[in-house]
């Protein structure tokens, strides 16, 4: 093959802060810091902070391709890490504190992590855990000596005095863009947690996509507040995309409490905020104690969400008192995490709102660089209908080959395709819908019931906060749904009720058998429902059709 006169320069996670200091350095950082305050500071010093982090590593005896780990929230000093680590060769693993302490002794040591990054929240943590780490051999606390606890563990370190005290002229090495930039891991709802390892090659081509009009459509205009972990597959990219159009970022912390939100979106004149449903929820609690507020005042322009399917009732709430679109994507770690975004097509400019509301509450079409295709039990692909439902399986360049170290063997088909677990339909013209997790889809005669679509109506219930399906044993349908609800604070509503709203909105035989009230729902460590959990609790419940 005749090969083009290009420039052969390597798709670098280093490039990224470079651009961003060089042609945006006075863009800033907002930080609201685990040990109290808040910081400003700007890309160019977030460039010279990454700067000195990769010196500081240097002078720890790190490595080329050695896992640095961190234990930390959204902040100015996690992004330095972003960039300083993975810039200097080193992999970036974010450490998802919300794991059990036994996930995270196992992922810390799975990873062989060299240096252990944490914020003064999870000191605590630390100190339990430390003498646990085989491979760590430096600890440095995120905070200076004064915010420090008395800690008793090994080689602690402090970040004014490891980080501050470098130089900041360091020149970023260039290496094969191939090599390993961050390492995440899942959640590990069942078995270990596995390891999802991004290389720098597809950490910038999926920033690309991020900033299309038909994904996210970030931009230099934009102020972020990056509601969703750091520690979830890379905060969905948002970290590298805002650096690569140079947006103003606003980063939480810990305080996720919807006073804690709200007031950031207020004073920093936020424009586009992403998170997990249930952060959201959070923050109309916060709305709803507080009625004198009106939201659409915060000039909110878009809420982007994930995680878990977005009811109606959430999307109806950001439209109407917001003014603000919501922009929902489905992906996974294994997906860096864009699968798929929800945004309208042309054809939809006349449609009426109740027209467009099931269109909107699809998880969204494909984006270039990800192939879809949905398998039946008998391993045929199916029609691209609305209604034939498969295994969902993706393929693409930001598309998990493996996981690290090989742990759960071979993750490709044939093909080339990742089995994603997912049950879904395609309509023809590119909407996936999620009927369920393979695992939680509801067997019922011979027939699917979509646990999500159940829990997504019985969510419309104005008295209803939260909503889990699982199934539960029958004899004679093998399964039936059981519906366990969360009421808001001050509502009411009975069993019947709900069943009856139900059954004016699904299927006949789509209604659930039995409802359970409680007063919350578990959670995995990144927000999606627990239920596996909930199997156990609520497993062996007699329906009441019994």
């Amino acid at each position: 093959m005749l090969q083009g006169l290009m420039q052969d320069r390597p798709l670098l996670i280093s490039s990224l802060v470079e651009h961003a200091a060089r042609f945006h350095p006075e863009a800033e950082i907002v930080s609201r810091l685990p040990e109290g305050g808040m910081h400003r500071t700007n890309w160019r010093g977030i460039q010279r902070g990454a700067k000195q982090v990769a010196n500081a590593l240097q002078t720890l005896g790190v490595k080329p391709s050695d896992r640095i780990g961190t234990l930390a929230w959204n902040s100015y000093r996690h992004l330095m890490l972003y960039y300083g680590v993975s810039g200097s060769g080193a992999v970036l693993h974010t450490v998802n504190p919300r794991l059990f302490p036994e996930q995270i002794e196992y992922i810390v040591n799975h990873a062989e992590d060299q240096v252990l990054f944490f914020d003064v929240t999870f000191a605590p943590l630390v100190e339990q855990l430390a003498a646990k780490f085989t491979t760590v051999k430096h600890f440095v606390l995120m905070a200076s000596r004064a915010h420090c606890p008395q800690l008793n563990i090994p080689n602690l370190l402090y970040w004014d005095e490891l980080i501050d005290t470098q130089s900041t002229d360091y020149d970023w090495p260039e290496f094969d863009e191939k090599s390993a930039s961050s390492l995440c891991y899942t959640s590990g709802t069942t078995g270990n947690p596995k390891g999802v390892l991004y290389s720098h090659r597809s950490t910038v081509l999926h920033t690309l996509m991020e900033l299309a009009p038909d994904t996210f459509g970030i931009s230099s205009n934009e102020t972020l507040l990056l509601v969703v972990p750091m520690f979830h597959a890379n905060a969905w990219g948002s970290p590298y995309a805002a650096a690569m159009v140079g947006a103003k970022m606003v980063l939480p912390g810990q305080h996720l409490d919807g006073a804690s939100i709200y007031s950031l979106m207020r004073d920093e004149k936020v424009t586009f905020s992403q998170g997990v449903p249930t952060v959201w929820m959070m923050l109309f609690q916060y709305l709803d104690a507080n009625p004198q507020l009106d939201p659409s005042e915060l000039g909110v322009k878009r809420v982007g969400i994930g995680g878990a399917a977005v009811a109606q009732s959430m999307l109806e709430r950001f439209e109407n008192e917001f003014q603000a679109e919501v922009v929902q994507g489905w992906g996974m770690t294994e997906t860096s995490p864009i699968g798929v975004v929800s945004k309208l097509l042309p054809k939809h400019a006349g449609w009426s709102a109740q027209e467009l509301l099931p269109v909107k509450l699809k998880q969204g079409r494909g984006v270039w660089g990800v192939d879809l295709k949905i398998v039946g039990p008998d391993g045929q692909v199916q029609p691209w209908d609305g209604v034939a439902s498969g295994a969902l399986h993706v393929r693409g360049p930001w598309i998990a080959s493996g996981y690290f170290r090989a742990e759960g063997g071979a993750a490709l088909d044939d093909e080339g395709y990742f089995d994603t677990g997912d049950v879904a339909t395609i309509s023809p013209d590119g909407y996936l819908q999620l009927v369920d997790r393979s695992k939680d889809v509801i067997k019922s005669g011979g027939e699917w019931i979509s646990s999500i679509d159940l829990e997504n109506t019985a969510t419309t219930h104005p008295a209803v906060a939260e909503a889990a399906v699982i199934g539960v044993q029958h004899p004679k349908w093998q399964e039936r749904p059981l519906l366990i609800a969360v009421v808001k604070d001050g509502q009411q509503v009975d069993k019947q009720e709900l069943l009856d709203f139900l059954g004016e909105r699904v299927a006949k035989w789509w209604v659930p058998d039995d409802v359970v009230f409680v007063d919350s729902l578990p959670h995995t460590a990144t927000g999606k429902l627990l239920k596996v959990q909930l199997r156990e609790q609520f497993g062996a419940h007699r329906l009441p059709t019994l």
